[in-house]
């Protein structure tokens, strides 16, 4: 078996009752809440109680996502599943960040509430929307957006699948001139358009909060959603890459494909659901590939991996 690599889940994965069957069975998970309780009154129980509805909101999303991942990350690792390097995909790189070591747990967790307050006050602000673009190389995406002044690819997901972001109304023309060449549209139930300019502000104000918390060489490599390689030591380099991914397209095809060149085989998606665990397997055909969110799929990752 070659390496193992973590991959953290992100936005849009959430779903009522996450991560209550991993405080159950595992303390390391249990810790991850009981922490982010101290900090957020109310989390665990919003996981595990919440509406569709309250848990799609961005400034509860952020944190309670976070908090899945993590508890799956560590209840692995409390298994006796090592790990080689890890990624995450939008907030999952935060996640990620913390399980290496680079946020401590206290300021992972408020450094993620603080980033879905600002992103979701961005949404307000400016408006906007995503979909999803499927069926059409990555160029001819990238050549349809530049028709328009305010839409822009920012998710490079997997082969044939790449996620736009922007303005309301230009979006709307926008699939309807990428549906005449092919492509396959999926509204995507966000409230803001993410990773694009009209996330500015959020990043300004994210550059201010993450200059004030110390970072720390990765313990394991993290590989970035905005450069698609590792990490290094040094925390300015990191906090402008934390702060970037928010404005920046996420570049997972090319992490995984990365990851694969590196001698990855086997990845594990740590967090609610599995739509990491699709784009890994259209994007590198043959590798294994496991999800864990609750008891039985964390039982059968430590039986295989451990």
């Amino acid at each position: 078996m070659g390496k193992i690599a973590f991959l953290f889940s992100g936005q849009g994965a959430q779903y009522t009752g996450m991560g209550r069957q991993l405080c159950e069975v595992s303390g390391a998970a249990k810790e991850v809440f009981r922490l982010a309780d101290s900090i957020r009154p109310g989390t665990s129980a919003q996981c595990f109680e919440a509406s569709k509805e309250e848990l799609s909101q961005t400034v509860n999303t952020q944190p309670c996502v976070y908090c899945v991942d993590l508890a799956a990350a560590e209840a692995l690792r409390e298994s006796g599943v090592s790990v080689d390097a890890a990624a995450g995909f939008s907030l999952g790189e935060i996640a990620a960040l913390t399980f290496s070591g680079v946020f401590s747990p206290e300021d992972g967790f408020s450094f993620v509430c603080t980033r879905g307050r600002l992103m979701d006050e961005a949404a307000r602000k400016t408006g906007g929307g995503m979909a999803a673009v499927l069926k059409l190389t990555n160029e001819k995406v990238g050549e349809l957006c530049s028709h328009y002044s305010r839409i822009y690819p920012v998710n490079y997901n997997c082969p044939g699948q790449v996620s736009v972001a922007g303005d309301k109304e230009e979006l709307d023309a926008f699939c309807k001139e990428a549906a005449s060449e092919g492509a396959r549209i999926v509204p995507l139930a966000v409230s803001g358009a993410f990773h694009s300019p009209f996330m500015a502000e959020a990043g300004d104000r994210l550059r201010e909060t993450v200059q004030s918390v110390a970072l720390h060489a990765p313990k394991i490599p993290v590989y970035s959603d905005y450069t698609a390689v590792p990490y290094g030591a040094d925390p300015e380099t990191a906090s402008d890459n934390i702060v970037k991914q928010v404005t920046n397209p996420v570049r997972w095809q090319k992490i995984l494909e990365n990851m694969r060149a590196n001698g990855f085989d086997t990845f594990v998606e740590a967090g609610p659901g599995k739509v990491l665990s699709g784009l890994v397997k259209k994007t590198l055909p043959g590798v294994r590939i496991y999800h864990v969110e609750d008891a039985e799929t964390l039982n059968q990752a430590v039986t295989d991996l451990r």
